[in-house]
């Protein structure tokens, strides 16, 4: 309803507090809707709306956890099977005169071991062996190949050491090569 005193027009809206008073001036400012009937507060259907939502959000982040957690594991385990692996390198470096000896080496397969003649590559094949047995990896598995490489009259060989396990899936395998000559 409107009214008019004078020059200034007002208008009277009835709402849930009463009489509202509005100048002419500011019924251009104030949208149609500030007039409706009150709607402040959420409904049910709006509230369980937002609960799905929130819930499908915390699924997510809770399996984009268990998904760190086992790739955390994995990180772990390549470290250790990269040490190892490495830490069997060093020790043929180490005896590089005696590198032929390594060549072979299973310690999956205890008759592969080098032999007694060559306690230095002996040793490092048991305590490679026992290093593997002891670690975190499941099935863990060492191997070291010797190849000889030409010209024969430098007496260079390729070493390639392998650790392999068994992960969750699938299986795993980390492998590092070098060229070892005699002093």
């Amino acid at each position: 309803m409107t009214r008019r005193r004078g020059d200034k027009a007002t208008w009277r809206v009835s709402g849930k507090g009463g009489l509202l008073r509005v100048p002419a001036s500011a019924r251009q400012s104030i949208p149609r809707s500030a007039f409706c009937v009150d709607q402040g507060g959420f409904t049910l259907l709006e509230g369980m709306l937002a609960l799905l939502v929130l819930s499908v959000g915390l699924l997510g982040i809770a399996a984009m956890q268990d998904m760190a957690l086992g790739r955390n594991v994995d990180a772990n385990e390549l470290n250790l099977a990269t040490n190892l692996a490495s830490e069997m390198l060093e020790r043929i470096r180490f005896n590089r005169v005696n590198v032929t000896a390594y060549g072979g080496i299973d310690t999956a397969n205890t008759a592969t071991q080098p032999p007694t003649s060559q306690p230095m590559a002996r040793g490092d094949y048991d305590q490679w062996r026992t290093r593997l047995t002891a670690s975190r990896l499941s099935g863990a598995r060492g191997l070291v190949t010797v190849t000889a490489l030409t010209p024969t009259e430098l007496s260079q060989s390729r070493v390639t050491v392998q650790v392999r396990w068994s992960g969750t899936v699938i299986g795993h395998s980390v492998s590092f090569s070098t060229v070892v000559a005699p002093e």
